[in-house]
């Protein structure tokens, strides 16, 4: 199977289980991104069975709506019955890396509000060691340049994401060079830098299980 197909298995994978869990006035959160999109195309399936969604990001909540679903502000929300997203980069104890299509934020937001996180993704996304794939992190405009330099002194290499704002009105900072052994402890000394909003480590409240597809199907994995 090429990517797309994996992505597709995932997303199907992803509806064969939380089908089960859903009530009629269940609502569920929606990330963002390629997996994700085929995840919200065949939602448009179940959208009897459940009340309304909560997206990560204006794109999925324009995308839910033309399907039918009804897209909630999360302030609404007091619970999701399960939060579904993709990846960049997961790791055996489903530590995550998120945010490469620059929605982070919202999409932590959505999770921390979400009963189960549910991590859809192709093979190419599972890693021994984060940090393969650029950390995101999501900055205030003015506190780009010193923001920066702090990520240096943590050993990063910080590039600006040129020509990007996030639906919060933030910059973009891809941290290269990363090999992230304890993404807990990263994650919170990037979140302590004045001037970061958050970063896409997903390692305090990562996935609760991870659907992921292989050329000989879909695996479905518990964190270690």
């Amino acid at each position: 199977m090429n990517q797309d197909q994996l992505k597709q298995a995932v997303a199907r994978a992803a509806i064969d289980y939380i089908a089960p869990k859903l009530e009629k006035d269940s609502i569920l959160g929606i990330g963002t991104g390629s997996t994700a999109n085929f995840f919200i195309d065949m939602l448009g399936e179940l959208k009897d069975d459940f009340a309304a969604a909560v997206a990560s990001s204006d794109a999925s909540a324009e995308r839910l709506k033309g399907l039918g679903i009804e897209v909630l502000d999360l302030n609404e929300v007091s619970e999701l019955v399960a939060y579904v997203d993709g990846a960049d980069e997961s790791n055996a104890q489903l530590a995550l890396i998120k945010g490469g299509g620059a929605a982070l934020t919202r999409e932590k937001i959505v999770r921390a509000v979400a009963r189960e996180f549910v991590c859809i993704a192709d093979e190419s996304k599972w890693v021994k060691v984060l940090g393969e794939f650029p950390l995101p992190v999501e900055v205030i405009p003015m506190a780009r340049s010193y923001v920066a330099r702090e990520l240096v002194k943590l050993g990063g290499d910080p590039v600006y994401r040129e020509g990007v704002m996030t639906d919060n009105g933030n910059v973009i900072l891809d941290v290269h060079n990363l090999s992230i052994t304890d993404p807990k402890d990263l994650e919170l000394r990037i979140n302590q830098i004045t001037g970061v909003v958050a970063n896409g480590l997903f390692a305090h409240k990562g996935a609760d299980v991870l659907l992921l597809g292989r050329s000989d199907g879909v695996e479905t994995i518990k964190p270690k």
